[in-house]
């Protein structure tokens, strides 16, 4: 497949900046794989899809703020740094972007916070737009974590276009997140409220969890036509023995398995037996799933509305098939769904 395939018409007015009031209450179409039909529905009628002995797999990560504001030694230049991942913590060195990139060098330091007392400087050019910092700090570590996390904001997306808001500390992070370490949220989770899931564990529905810190791996943009040439960044995963026994009972007992989340499914597919079962697995995957692909796990999914040309959208065309899916887009936009990070939802079954 070439990248021009995914390309698609989106009116401004359907990225919202804003998540509904209630988690659970976006809306959501329901597209049905197997015979191509698509239905509307509020995101709290998907317990009407599966039943008990059913299995949902969870991304578990938890977004930190990650994006900081500071000063260029001498000029005063505003920079802004974008934590990517920490490299060594004894150390106090962080892969990070800035921009403006063209004005940062090695050797320049960079001050942050009021008093400006917080310092960094560049020890390395990693890629075009990429850096190694060093913090420049003699406290003990937790005490430094803190003030990082103070000087931090949550990492809304940029085409979100605005500042980040009291709300979206709670709002952007599942209501499930426990592991720190994602610069994104995994937005398919974002529309999971406690109430759903308690009826979910009435029902008899079984919930694992997996983790994959989100990097900017999975919003990186595609510049090349042939698919094959593109290269993911990497991203960090933790799929622990309890997911894997939850899930492989599932398949065993030939119950669904939905995967919420690209970030979900791009983990599972990374660590599978030759007998289609779930393996634990810590490590790194840079995996890209783009059609035609077969997947072993899971045989639904839950995710939302991708920007054109993205390798979410690829994936989820890999999944639900090219044709229903771009056709559900065209529905999409017909009907006005809300796109992107605060947008609505898909369940592909």
């Amino acid at each position: 497949m070439k990248l021009s395939a995914f390309k698609y018409d989106l009116p401004e007015e359907l990225l919202v900046k804003y998540p509904t009031t209630h988690r659970d209450e976006s809306r959501l179409m329901v597209v049905h794989k197997d015979t191509g039909k698509i239905e509307h529905k509020i995101f709290k009628d998907v317990l009407s899809y599966f039943d008990e002995g059913d299995t949902f797999v969870f991304n578990n990560s938890k977004v930190f703020p990650a994006r900081m504001y500071g000063k260029k030694e001498k000029t005063g230049a505003k920079i802004e740094v974008f934590l990517l991942r920490e490299l060594d913590s004894e150390s106090r060195l962080w892969d990070v972007l800035v921009d403006p990139a063209r004005k940062i060098r090695i050797g320049n330091k960079l001050y942050f916070g009021e008093n400006e007392e917080f310092v960094a400087e560049v020890i390395d050019n990693t890629t075009s737009r990429g850096r190694t910092l060093r913090f420049l700090y003699d406290g003990p570590y937790e005490d430094f974590r803190k003030k990082l996390y103070d000087l931090g904001e949550t990492p809304l997306p940029k085409y979100l276009n605005r500042e980040p808001e009291f709300e979206d500390i709670e709002r952007y992070q599942t209501i499930y997140a426990k592991e720190e370490g994602a610069v994104a949220a995994p937005t398919a989770g974002l529309h999971f409220s406690r109430e759903l899931l308690k009826r979910f564990e009435i029902k008899g529905i079984d919930f694992a969890e997996l983790t994959l810190h989100v990097g900017l791996g999975s919003f990186r943009m595609v510049e090349v036509e042939d698919l094959t040439k593109h290269k993911m960044d990497s991203e960090e995963i933790i799929i622990p023995q309890s997911a894997c026994d939850i899930v492989n009972n599932a398949k065993q007992n030939k119950k669904r398995v939905c995967a919420v989340g690209t970030t979900v499914m791009r983990s599972i597919e990374t660590s599978v037996s030759t007998s289609d079962t779930l393996k634990p697995y810590t490590g790194w995957t840079n995996k890209f799933i783009f059609p035609p692909y077969d997947f072993s796990v899971a045989d639904s999914m839950i995710t939302n509305f991708h920007m054109p040309e993205s390798t979410l959208l690829m994936m989820t065309c890999a999944f639900g098939g090219y044709d229903l899916i771009m056709e559900a887009y065209q529905e999409a936009i017909k009907e006005k769904y809300r796109f992107y990070s605060y947008g609505d939802a898909m369940l592909i079954i």
